[in-house]
């Protein structure tokens, strides 16, 4: 019987010459040659794309991630060589193809752009940089006629991070509305994270293998009070990923705002070395005396070295694990049932520099304010495209506009995916156009 996994939406895939790839291959093929994966170049990480050419952009943070999935992969092989056989592919193209396209779904100005969105469209279905990814990939993209990239089911299945439509994660908001943009409190208008209402079919498409039971408890979510709620489970695919991306950030994000400046010894020692102290761990503990000295070391190599060691720490503690023993729970879909895991220990090192880095970094005013005036130019641009959008949207986002309203679809969906896809710079001169007497104009074509 053909595997489901790695069906196809549209089922008709080009039969090209001599073309020996494997499924995976394909996907991660149209990835890469995506308009929505180049955009990632000019998309904020953590400092703004354009402040330096040296710190890391939401591209070069994917193909890190990719090359840290590739090294959890190997691990979990060498581990659990019997296990890996039956749930794993044999080589890397699934596990690169995930990392590589986890981050095309945010807007411009990372968190800021992402709550602005999501204001705007808090009665139209919301805005997550998650559900967006999903959403480019099973529709946007070019690459097929209704359903975007026509990546394999696995390959989507590995995307959702978060298994529920952001209707049923929505914590009724108590915040009043602002009087202006200009008023948001940002930490008011956070989005749960999840899925769109608007691509019920694709999800219902993906999760279709399923049995009734798996994709009930698949689909569940934790309540949290005073909080959206949040799902709990994830494929294997999507863990391993996860674990990538956030090493990625942990370590990597932290040498770009060392390299930079923007963070110092002392607060790194107060901050994270004697946190690392204490962390039951030998090699920790002793990599731990030199690590402050080495990282912030004048000699590039050095920081290097680092860097690497703590990457591989990381990498090197991951297990698998059956979460149906873990979580006492009954999953009879394989790629569901085992996940790939940090261990205690090494979940709590990778805490304290992604703690770090949020509280140091992400939190800075300087970068702050940029958050900010991203989070401003956003629903500025939201509103006025909103306004009359067959005057001042691309005719191809017209004709899309034009074609949800004929179909009684979420004509706003339209306009936020617009938005969405736009690069920092994109953004910020289309609003120099729209509103500055100096602003530029005919500066090219933006379309998906």
């Amino acid at each position: 019987m053909e595997n489901p996994w790695l069906e196809r939406r549209l089922e008709r895939v080009a039969k090209r010459h001599q073309d020996h790839r494997s499924p995976f291959q394909r996907d991660r093929a149209r990835i890469l040659h995506s308009a929505a994966f180049r955009r990632l170049q000019s998309k904020t990480q953590v400092m703004g794309s354009g402040q330096s050419d040296f710190h890391r952009t939401r591209l070069t943070h994917s193909l890190e991630a990719a090359q840290i999935g590739s090294g959890i992969i190997a691990q979990i092989r060498s581990k659990y060589p019997e296990q890996s056989a039956a749930i794993l592919p044999s080589d890397d193209s699934l596990i690169e193809s995930l990392c590589l396209a986890h981050d095309i779904g945010h807007p411009p100005f990372g968190h800021g752009g992402e709550v602005a969105l999501h204001y705007m469209m808090r009665d139209h279905g919301g805005f997550e940089g998650n559900g967006q990814t999903f959403r480019i990939v099973a529709h946007l993209e070019p690459f097929s006629e209704h359903f975007g990239m026509n990546l394999t089911r696995r390959t989507l299945l590995g995307l959702i991070k978060y298994p529920q439509i952001m209707g049923k994660l929505q914590q009724a908001s108590s915040a009043k509305l602002p009087d202006s943009f200009r008023q948001l409190k940002a930490d008011k208008w956070h989005p749960p994270k999840g899925l769109y209402l608007d691509d019920m079919d694709m999800i219902n498409w993906v999760l279709s293998p399923l049995s009734q039971q798996d994709k009930a408890l698949f689909q569940q979510f934790k309540t949290k009070d005073n909080h959206h709620s949040k799902t709990i489970y994830k494929s294997i695919d999507c863990s391993m990923m996860e674990l990538a991306d956030d090493i990625a950030y942990g370590i990597h994000d932290l040498e770009d705002a060392i390299v930079t400046g923007v963070v110092n010894q002392q607060d790194f020692n107060q901050h994270v070395i004697q946190k690392l102290l204490k962390v039951d761990d030998t090699w920790l503990q002793d990599y731990s005396k030199t690590l402050a000295d080495n990282l912030f070391s004048n000699q590039r190599y050095i920081q290097k070295e680092a860097i690497g060691g703590l990457v591989n720490y990381l990498i090197t503690a991951i297990e698998l694990v059956d979460i149906n023993k873990t979580k006492n729970v009954n999953f009879e879909e394989p790629l569901l049932r085992f996940n790939a895991v940090h261990p205690i220990i090494a979940a709590q090192t990778l805490q304290i520099f992604k703690d770090f880095v949020y509280q140091f970094v992400i939190k800075q005013t300087s970068i702050q304010q940029l958050e900010y005036r991203g989070q401003q130019i956003v629903m500025e641009l939201f509103e006025a495209l909103a306004s009359d959008p067959e005057r001042l949207l691309p005719k191809s986002t017209v004709k899309r506009w034009q074609q949800a309203q004929e179909n009684n679809q979420n004509q706003h969906r339209v306009i936020a995916d617009y938005v969405a896809g736009m690069t920092d710079e994109y953004a910020t001169r289309l609003y120099q156009t729209l509103f500055l007497p100096i602003g530029q104009t005919g500066f090219g074509k933006h379309d998906y």
